[in-house]
């Protein structure tokens, strides 16, 4: 054809990181310690749910309702009404979407207009960005930064209270906050929120919370959901992920929690996009928060045991990070770390990488050289901000002992060979 084939839409938003990354991960049989997915199998009782399912009869072979199968929506509703301390209507105030990535989508296709702006709060997952975008909204950044150098916790990046109030304006929408965060893996705490919230109501503007590694916190920190404040469960969109909560990413298994009044316009969207989710894995994970709501708690809940034994990984990862020269900021929570590659001197002889910033060099060269997958972290940043952040690469350590054992092997061979140089 002549004519141009593609929406304009489409434009500036074509690149993606995970799609680079994974493929070349691919290309290099690299250990990946790069795309966050879990390369161990998911709790036995959700396996054995999502069994059941398939061989529970024709209907679980078919269509469900629409915005979610009942027996989740239900069961979720039911639980998070505790979490929250707000009764949650399982069929107005709930909507089962394709994976928290749809949930989002819908959102902002709901949500925002033309001209309105959305403040990001950085690093942001990286769709946040080209969603805005593609619906004619513009983005506004405001930075997480450490309050010193030299930082060596996830806790010590923090929002400036001026910085963030002086990006509200008259056309602001909304504001994206992801806690856990990806990929620094803060942990906002109350007062943070509480900040925020205080913006929200004064701006009377819609807060997107993204928090699909509710559920992964270590050393003692809290998740907090910004949609319990006072004020904030009538304007907070509260997105979650059964991937994520039960270490099953491949199900695709999203939701969001929210007022009523705001989720009406969300399933406008989804009965135009995909309508409907898998029956069976919709079951599978009603009955992995049927359980997890008796078990609430207690040692034998897997929201206790998958963090303790994300704990133990994590500080393997860290020990492993500094043996060799690289400087970890511990996560408070959620799969992933960052590490700080300033001190390491790498002579770069791939060419066609020079125009790039140094974190994805590094990462090309860590993958193509070494064998070992990573994500620069400058990805989760904007234009504007990209370079003050790019002397750090993410890790993912909810991996298997054995990929972390190999991922180690490579980075001592790579250390010790700069020491007999």
């Amino acid at each position: 054809m002549s004519r141009r084939i593609h929406a304009r839409r489409t434009e500036g938003v074509d690149k993606n990181v995970w799609v680079e990354f994974t493929q070349l991960a691919a290309d290099y049989k690299a250990v990946n310690l790069g795309q966050g997915f879990p390369d161990f199998s998911p709790p036995k009782f959700v396996q054995e749910a999502f069994c059941d399912a398939v061989n529970g009869g024709p209907q679980m072979h078919q269509y469900t309702r629409a915005f979610g199968h009942p027996r989740l929506v239900q069961s979720l509703a039911t639980f998070f009404s505790r979490v929250t301390g707000h009764e949650i209507d399982p069929l107005e105030d709930v909507l089962v979407t394709v994976g928290a990535y749809q949930a989002l989508f819908c959102a902002f296709q709901a949500l925002i207009d033309e001209g309105d702006e959305v403040i990001i709060v950085e690093p942001f997952f990286d769709c946040y960005q080209p969603m805005v975008k593609m619906v004619g909204g513009k983005e506004v950044y405001v930075p997480l930064r450490p309050k010193v150098e030299g930082s060596l916790s996830s806790a010590d990046w923090t929002l400036s209270a001026e910085e963030l109030a002086s990006k509200f304006t008259p056309r602001t929408k909304a504001i994206v906050i992801n806690t856990p965060n990806n990929p620094l893996g803060k942990v906002y705490k109350t007062e943070e929120l509480q900040m925020i919230a205080d913006l929200c109501i004064k701006h009377d503007v819609l807060c997107i919370s993204d928090e699909v590694y509710e559920w992964l916190t270590y050393d003692g920190n809290k998740h907090v959901k910004i949609a319990s404040l006072p004020g904030m469960w009538e304007r907070t969109i509260t997105i979650g992920s059964g991937g994520k909560t039960f270490s099953a990413t491949g199900w695709k298994v999203g939701w969001v929690i929210s007022s009523g009044h705001i989720i009406k316009h969300m399933k406008t969207i989804f009965q135009n996009c995909v309508y409907h989710c898998p029956t069976a894995a919709q079951e599978a994970v009603a009955r992995g928060f049927e359980r997890e709501y008796e078990l609430f708690g207690s040692p034998e809940s897997y929201f206790q045991q998958l963090p303790a034994m994300l704990h133990h990984r994590r500080g393997k990862l860290a020990s492993c990070l500094q043996s060799v020269g690289l400087q970890p900021i511990m996560p408070e929570g959620g799969y992933f770390m960052i590490a700080d590659i300033s001190s390491v001197k790498v002579d770069f002889n791939d060419d066609s990488t020079k125009d790039e910033s140094y974190d994805y060099r590094f990462v090309k060269w860590l993958t193509k050289e070494k064998g070992l997958a990573t994500i620069p972290v400058s990805a989760f940043y904007s234009p504007e901000h990209g370079k003050e952040f790019d002397k750090y690469v993410r890790f993912c350590f909810v991996k298997e002992e054995a990929t972390l054992d190999a991922a180690e092997q490579i980075l001592r061979k790579w250390s010790q060979g700069k020491l007999n140089v």
